[in-house]
């Protein structure tokens, strides 16, 4: 057997090599090709594609990726995908414009250089690379760290920080109650100072230039991380565009960054800052209140968008599943939507975005 195989992928035409035991899409992103992808660890189907020639043999994955049926008509996940012979794919799902600004997967060394608490259950860090980084505002990196006691953890973290700041990064993380990398945080078990791999950027959540219509910003949770990214990065451009940028929370005491909020909005008359509220329990708030789709619903219909603008979620799979009908009703096609779902994972291995 050779060491490389030659994949194919249709209808872009696009080829690069495949090593023995090596992923498919690990293969890209190695080569700089920007493959749809989501969790990258066969749970979320954006990868999925056919297998029109050649022979793959495919790693642990969940069905509700890829069911049996699916698997039998000859679809394959390319994040497990192990190639046994040169292979031509048809793409189901790309995108021109990621295809055309793929940044290829490179390894950095870092260190730990700020935390800080932003709210009882976000926490706040910066990590400073010894050598710049490019991404696109929205994208995320694979972190592995290893602990006090030796233990070692890979997560994956989306950029809070604009793609104008290479070699400091910063990331809002959210505390779980198993969470290893959150609770070794709090726990001292990850320290300032500690030193750090940084692979990336992954993700096509990325912020698209040069498009019409309002920005819609939906994030929940940590969600507020690559969000934080694309409003500032989108700023930045001087494109102008009506910003909505929507945030859900459970309480008043769960929201954060509400000043350097309320500079950018003083700065940019054209944003829009809508925090939304699902537990105020007679605390003083003026604010809207419910869940957050239902607040991104009321305003698209308010506005009569009728699937005009982009719209960037980003957070837990609750709040993604809620928003993907208040978008299709509201006119929005898939092109113009573009969702990070976060999950969660107690592995001290597996990553979890």
């Amino acid at each position: 057997m050779s060491d490389a195989h030659t994949v194919r992928l249709e209808p872009v035409g696009v080829e690069f090599e495949v090593e023995n035991g090596e992923t498919v899409l690990n293969a890209a992103f190695r080569q700089g090709i920007a493959l749809p992808h989501g969790c990258k660890e066969g749970q979320c189907s954006a990868c999925k594609c056919v297998l029109l020639e050649g022979e793959v043999d495919m790693l642990k994955y969940s069905t509700f990726a890829l069911n049996d049926m699916e698997k039998e008509s000859g679809h394959i996940l390319l994040c497990r995908s192990i190639a046994y012979s040169d292979m031509q794919v048809e793409l189901l799902n790309y995108d021109e414009e990621v295809l055309a600004k793929s940044i290829a997967v490179k390894t950095f060394k870092g260190r730990i250089s700020k935390f800080e608490h932003l709210t009882h259950d976000i926490r706040g860090i910066e990590i400073e690379l010894s050598s710049p980084i490019k991404f696109w505002a929205g994208q995320y990196v694979d972190i592995t760290v290893t602990t006090q006691k030796g233990e070692t953890i890979t997560r994956s973290f989306s950029m809070a920080n604009t793609p104008d700041q290479t070699q400091k990064l910063s990331f809002i993380i959210k505390k779980y109650p198993e969470g290893k990398f959150s609770g070794e945080l709090d726990s001292g078990g990850i320290r300032v100072g500690a030193e750090v791999t940084v692979v990336g950027p992954y993700g096509t959540c990325f912020r698209r230039e040069e498009r019409q219509g309002p920005l819609i910003l939906v994030g929940a949770g940590s969600g507020m991380s690559p969000v934080w990214s694309i409003l500032n990065d989108h700023l930045k451009s001087g494109e102008k565009r009506d910003v909505y940028f929507f945030y859900g929370a459970r309480t008043p005491g769960d929201l954060f960054y509400l000043d350097r909020i309320a500079e950018l909005a003083d700065r940019h008359a054209e944003l829009n800052f809508i925090p939304v509220l699902s537990h105020v329990n007679g605390e003083a708030w003026d604010g809207e209140r419910g869940f957050v789709h239902q607040s991104v619903d009321a305003k698209l219909k308010q506005l009569a968008v009728d699937g005009q603008g982009d719209v960037y979620a980003c957070g837990p799979p609750p709040m993604i599943d809620a928003l993907q009908p208040v978008l299709f009703m509201n006119g929005f096609e898939t092109e113009r939507i573009f969702f990070d779902r976060f999950t969660t994972t107690s592995s001290n291995t597996t990553p979890a975005h």
